[in-house]
């Protein structure tokens, strides 16, 4: 059976993830309200899928029509 490998695309979610807690800890430490740390890790979240889709996206093998 193939080995079990993590995808680029699993590592960079779980990176931004990481991120975003750390994010969260430290706005919950400089006492941002509860609810602007909800709405900036949603956006957070948002975003870390939208960099990570087209940063380990394969290209697109060429179109080969003549």
């Amino acid at each position: 059976p193939p080995e079990a490998t993590m995808s680029s695309f699993g590592i960079y979610i779980i990176g931004f993830i990481v991120l975003i807690i750390g994010v969260a800890i430290a706005a919950t430490l400089l006492g941002v309200p509860p609810t602007w740390i909800g709405v900036g890790v949603i956006v957070l979240i948002g975003l870390g899928i939208l960099t990570g889709v087209s940063k380990t996206r394969n290209p697109d093998p060429p179109d080969r029509t003549s």
